[in-house]
């Protein structure tokens, strides 16, 4: 249940620490697969320099959960990457390759039975994303959210963590020469009542798909920002996107998916914008050269398992945004490892 309070406040504590706890789940498991079922480490220290397409053709990966991967373990400091090749640091040539005295493997292994981590095993085989949580009675995320009671939670759940990022977004962007924020597929709307809450003269549009549209009306109305937004049911990878909005917000959307799609919303952004509009992308980003953060990247290997994306670095998203037609690229930091990328339709 929304509990309805006043979005410029800001907590006296950090929980950036916490937030780690959740968004890492995943990254144990990814190592774990790694060691045990696929001796990743012990193949790459029997080849002296090899490329991500080398290492998807003999390890047999598809090549979004690998890059995935691959980001975790130089974040981790067990791999050295270089112009796109890959080669083992003295940590893990020590301690993850068979034939060293120091090998943990056994200590992993004990582990590897874990359903997550076969589940994973499975992702990085396949590309396609596992049931929710690893529960077999459970959807993948994507056919989940079709259902009243999944959405609701997965719903809530969003919700109260934008409870911290919306106002942080909000605060770093001006929006004095716009008047009409678009948020699309934007949950239960708290980012768009953050940026309402900072930014009074805005009016909104929340576009979702049922059942989730329900949510994001109820939810606007108990915040008391039901007068000032309006909901729009729509699926944002078939349906129009609503016009008269100069602001497109994409918050914690584009990580759910891969790269075909995140340029398809991307260019569908930049054609229904009118000149001078601005695109917003609100998400956990990689740097530009994907060594990390490691927040990020082990935030990544959740996604990775659980959706069809991952977490972009500040460079793929520029290149996409410009492959749209979009100009002045912007980066700017938030709270909790999440940061904002800018860019303006000319």
């Amino acid at each position: 249940m929304v509990q309805p309070f006043n979005l410029l406040m800001s907590p006296q504590t950090d929980p950036t620490s916490i937030y780690r706890q959740r968004d890492g789940l995943y990254a144990v498991d990814v190592l774990t697969a790694a060691i045990s079922h696929l001796d990743f480490f012990t193949w790459l220290a029997e080849r002296p320099a090899v490329d991500k397409d080398t290492i998807c053709q003999g390890l047999d990966l598809r090549e979004r959960p690998a890059d995935v991967m691959l980001t975790l373990f130089t974040a981790m400091g067990l791999l050295e990457s270089k112009d796109g090749i890959f080669q083992l640091t003295q940590m893990s040539r020590e301690h993850l390759v068979k034939h060293s005295p120091w090998f943990i493997g056994p200590y992993y292994d004990s582990m590897k039975e874990r359903p997550v981590c076969r589940d994973i095993l499975t992702v990085l085989r396949t590309g396609q994303p596992a049931n929710w949580a690893s529960l077999k009675h459970e959807k993948d995320w994507a056919k989940a959210m079709e259902g009243e009671p999944f959405a609701s939670q997965f719903t809530a759940a969003m919700d109260c963590r934008g409870t911290l990022l919306g106002p942080a977004m909000a605060s770093r962007l001006d929006c004095s020469h716009h008047n009409q924020l678009l948020d699309i597929a934007g949950g239960s709307g708290i980012y768009t009542c953050a940026m309402l809450s900072r930014h009074p003269h805005l009016r909104a549009v929340v576009m979702e798909k049922a059942p989730v549209d329900g949510i994001t009306r109820r939810s606007l109305a108990a915040r008391g920002f039901d007068n000032r937004v309006t909901v729009h049911v729509g699926d944002m990878f078939v349906d129009p996107f609503p016009g008269e909005c100069d602001i497109h917000l994409f918050s914690n959307v584009l990580h759910d998916w891969d790269v075909p799609r995140v340029r398809q919303l991307l260019a569908k952004s930049f054609g229904a914008l009118p000149a001078g509009g601005m695109v917003v992308i609100h998400d956990a980003h990689l740097n530009a050269g994907k060594t990390g953060p490691l927040p990020v990247a082990a935030y990544s290997a959740l996604l990775m398992t659980i959706t069809e994306g991952r977490c972009y670095s500040e460079k793929e998203m520029a290149e996409f945004l410009e492959e749209a037609g979009f100009t002045g690229v912007n980066y700017f930091p938030t709270v909790a490892d999440r940061s904002m990328i800018t860019a303006r339709k000319a």
